[in-house]
């Protein structure tokens, strides 16, 4: 009985370690055949006036998600559903710029994506452009 228990017992402890190991970012697949929206590393040029441009690696928002269109005989003549991989929740981080002027403030604040989605593009945080 007491091993029964000891047996148990590592298995439950086993499982809340595995629940409490984060999923793999889809950095670790293929990119070329990744369907969804997710969290991805993204390295980008912070530029501030008075400071020298500084490489910053943080977390991005990345994927392909569903879209279509298709013709309808009623005006507008077409139906459509576009959607994007865009930030559902995110955290702003601030860092300090090097080799910034004397009268320049250092700071430089960024989101960094802690989840993402499928959504419709939204003006408020994404550069959304039409063809």
């Amino acid at each position: 009985m007491k091993s029964q228990q000891v047996s148990l017992l590592s298995w439950v402890s086993l499982v809340f370690l595995a629940a409490c190991v984060p999923a793999p970012k889809p950095s670790k697949v293929n990119l070329k055949t990744f369907i969804g929206c997710a969290v991805r590393e993204f390295t980008f040029l912070a530029k501030k006036p008075g400071c020298r441009p500084t490489r910053i690696t943080t977390d991005a928002c990345w994927g392909r998600c569903e879209t279509w269109e298709k013709p309808v005989l009623d005006p507008p003549y077409i139906e459509a559903h576009h959607r994007l991989c865009t930030y559902n929740e995110t955290q702003l981080v601030t860092v300090k710029l090097p080799h910034c002027a004397t009268n320049v403030d250092p700071f430089y604040t960024y989101p960094k994506a802690i989840r993402c989605d499928c959504g419709v593009c939204l003006t408020a945080t994404t550069e959304c452009e039409t063809v």
